[in-house]
């Protein structure tokens, strides 16, 4: 089954996509990776959509990412007298730890560490960046605030403190027991950690995962990470623009540079990535997005992003799958515009450090300088395709490995059509598969060439030093046993 768009749609589980006939018509229609939110339903849950998920897969015979999103950190008041208070600007408030129902004066925020990390001046931010406070004083145990925006503050919204870096471990208790439990399932591909403010954060995760091989993936929603954004790309092995925390923290006319920065630093260092949050929200209730909406989607798209992700659109909204089919019109569409290959062609400069980049390189080259119907990769570990893919060729990229959890994992990355394959210990043997996979998924007639770049050894991570141009129909000699 091969996809019309090079650009991949991450679509959230949740009650309105829980069924098996639902997730099979959302992977139908254009899913790449199912997101798991760990922040919503139980753990049976999970393992229900879980396993549907690969029973799924092995019905279509197509690989299917799936990632599971940690909660991460959240912080919360908690819980008022009357469910709620209206705040009036220039008022007083207190947080603080006492375990006392919430009034129009103070409420319980039960976070020690953000009292020992907040000075005179910090700001807080509630239900998303719609109330806001400015300290006036504050000890170990509580602060008072002056109302600057007032509103309504409700039990168990959400706080935001875009001016501090709080001593926070950005695996919870809960996140630890959810991590211990995904492990249980087998194959699960990404693992997406929240709030993250600092490299450590991922160094933490990964040591948790142990042999699992399991992709990490940060979450970029706090100024923190946005300002050691570099050093958290070293560490991990792919980015999520995550813009609704991030864009309560930081000011959202700051929002659409972070994003074409963060987008264009992903590509560079060959590591997929995603823009997420409220991508086609009005789609929650309405079968039609709004014109900003899917603009904003196609402006993704024509940044380079790996992938733009659904979130309570398919996961609660009353139009998941149209949701979906609109997202995949919107790439198709916007891929088919001679101006999105004009802003491909303008992105970052490739680093050309290794035998494998200077092959990849040239596949890319050779491909658009003849008529050659698809570069096919020969992968174990992935290396070899993401660099593929951070290429952005102008014809498929059909990726072979014998390793299953790579397939899935790359399902993820721009471009890329993958096929578990069988291992193989000839080029020519190789030149075979991919022949077949060509033939077999669309790319590639009898009468065409394809590109077959591989490593030999073969079978060894990393070893990619080998370009051929084949004839697809030679593969048949091949097959017969002829050198």
């Amino acid at each position: 089954m091969r996809r019309e768009r090079n650009t991949k749609i991450v679509a959230t589980v949740g009650p309105a996509s829980s069924t098996r006939e639902m997730l099979k018509q959302l992977f139908m229609t254009g899913v790449d990776v199912f997101r798991l939110n760990m922040s919503h339903g139980t753990h049976e849950d999970v393992r229900q959509r879980h396993q549907l998920i690969r029973e799924i897969e092995m019905e279509t015979g197509r690989p299917i990412g799936i990632l599971v999103d940690l909660q991460g950190p959240k912080l919360r008041v908690g819980l008022f007298e009357e469910g709620s208070a209206e705040l009036v600007e220039g008022a007083r408030f207190r947080f603080d730890l006492t375990e006392k129902p919430g009034t129009v004066d103070r409420v319980t925020l039960p976070h020690p560490e953000i009292f020992a990390a907040l000075e005179p001046g910090a700001t807080l931010l509630v239900n998303d960046g719609k109330i806001r406070l400015n300290v006036i004083a504050c000890d170990a145990e509580s602060a008072d605030c002056e109302v600057t925006v007032g509103g309504t503050i409700s039990n168990n919204k959400g706080v935001n403190l875009p001016d501090v870096i709080l001593p926070l471990a950005a695996l919870t208790e809960k996140d630890r027991a959810d991590l211990k439990f995904a492990l249980t399932l087998g194959g699960i591909d990404w693992l997406a950690l929240s709030f993250v403010q600092r490299p450590e954060d991922v160094v933490e995760a990964r040591e948790l995962l142990g042999d699992h091989r399991v992709s990490v993936m940060v979450k970029v929603e706090k100024p923190a990470a946005v300002k050691r954004f570099e050093d958290i790309l070293a560490e991990v092995d792919g980015i999520m623009v995550a813009r609704g925390d991030l864009g309560v923290e930081m000011m959202s006319w700051e929002l659409p540079v972070i994003q074409k920065r963060m987008i264009r630093r992903c590509r560079q260092a060959g590591k997929p990535v995603i823009v997420a949050t409220q991508m086609l929200e009005s789609m929650i209730e309405s079968p039609q997005p709004t014109r900003a909406e899917v603009s904003d989607v196609a402006t993704a798209i024509y940044d380079g992003a790996d992938a733009v992700m659904l979130s309570a659109e398919s996961a609660a909204g009353k139009y998941p799958v149209e949701a979906v089919e609109m997202m995949d019109n919107v790439a198709r569409n916007v891929e088919g515009d001679p101006l999105y290959r004009r802003s491909i062609e303008a992105g970052p400069v490739i680093p050309r450090e290794s035998v494998a980049d200077a092959i990849t390189a040239a596949a890319r080259e050779v491909a658009e300088a003849t008529d050659v119907k698809a570069i096919c990769c020969f992968t174990h570990s992935g290396t070899t395709a993401l660099l593929a893919s951070r290429e952005r060729p102008q014809v498929p990229i059909v990726v072979l490995t014998p390793i299953s959890a790579t397939a899935r994992r790359l399902s993820l990355a721009w471009g890329l059509h993958c096929a578990v394959s069988p291992q193989v210990e000839r080029f020519k043997l190789a030149v075979v598969q991919a022949a077949r996979v060509c033939r077999q998924d669309g790319f590639a007639t009898e009468e065409d060439k394809i590109i077959v770049t591989a490593g030999v050894p073969f079978n060894t991570p990393g070893t990619t030093n080998i370009l051929r141009v084949a004839p697809v129909d030679e593969s048949q000699i091949f097959a017969g046993g002829q050198e």
